[in-house]
């Protein structure tokens, strides 16, 4: 069910339950595999990042990585599409120590760059079919009084979770207290969930270890993802946009043309 969210969501609400899942997991020794996709919580993300959870069962939220500041990283900007082209949406935060984590950054404590997103958004989206009616929703999320990019970032994705239909566990990392270098950071990650498989995005095959997975009986999966086309305004296709072009362009059909990105056995299961 879709709903605007009123007020700053709860990231440590979302821990509890998230570990109390886990907990429950766990105990299930029946369970024979268990599809873990791990992620930084990047700003309203392209349809790419959402095909993953048609598969995964985990979402371990990569809430302590590094911060990438504008103009290296996906963690608070997204392109939109206007009559000029594709554009970037961002969002406005203070400035921090260099190596920052994600968790720790702070939005900028000013309305104004909020209303200069919601303008934009009105501005290039107003006329598509379906603005109407899930404009408002992305207006409470922004208007909520999220103080951290965090909490802001898992608001916009769970809101798309639900527009979705998509139930992965969520778990950060930063509760995990879990050490390592990039790959074996990843490998413990897993393990301390007690998944089997790693749902990776394809870009990260030139530097992925795989033998270090393997070597931890954990299946390296890689994301097959050929990008839907969908009605949109401003001329010819583009993709790789965020989410939400989808959402105001094809509305209650978003859902559908995300499942038309996988097989048809993945479908099956989906809608059993």
């Amino acid at each position: 069910m879709l709903g605007g969210v009123k007020k700053p969501i709860n990231v440590d609400a979302i821990r509890e339950k998230s570990q109390l899942k886990k907990n429950h997991a766990f105990n299930k020794r029946e369970r024979t595999m268990k599809r873990i996709c791990i992620h930084q919580p990047d700003f309203m993300p392209y349809l790419g990042f959402f095909h993953r959870f048609l598969l995964a069962d985990t979402f371990i939220v990569l809430d302590d990585a590094q911060f990438l500041r504008k103009g290296s990283g996906w963690h608070n900007r997204d392109l939109i599409k206007t009559k000029q082209g594709q554009k970037w949406l961002s969002l406005s935060v203070q400035k921090g120590k260099l190596h920052q984590k994600i968790n720790e950054v702070l939005l900028n404590n000013t309305d104004k760059w909020i209303h200069g997103n919601l303008n934009l958004l009105r501005e290039n989206y107003r006329k598509s079919p379906y603005f109407n009616q899930y404009f408002n929703h992305f207006e409470e999320i922004y208007l909520a009084g999220h103080r951290r990019l965090l909490d802001l970032n898992m608001a916009f994705l769970i809101f798309f979770f639900d527009l979705f239909d998509l139930t992965p566990d969520i778990i950060f990392s930063s509760r995990l207290q879990v050490e390592g270098g990039k790959n074996s950071r990843l490998v413990n990650l897993i393990k301390a969930v007690n998944g089997t498989n790693y749902y990776s995005g394809i870009g990260s095959k030139e530097y992925l270890g795989e033998e270090l997975f393997n070597k931890e009986g954990i299946t390296v999966e890689w994301q097959q993802f050929e990008h839907p086309v969908y009605p949109q305004l401003h001329g010819d296709f583009l993709p790789n946009l965020s989410c939400l072009d989808l959402l105001f362009n094809c509305g209650p059909g978003s859902k559908k043309i995300l499942l038309s990105t996988h097989s048809q056995p993945c479908i099956n299961r989906l809608l059993e």
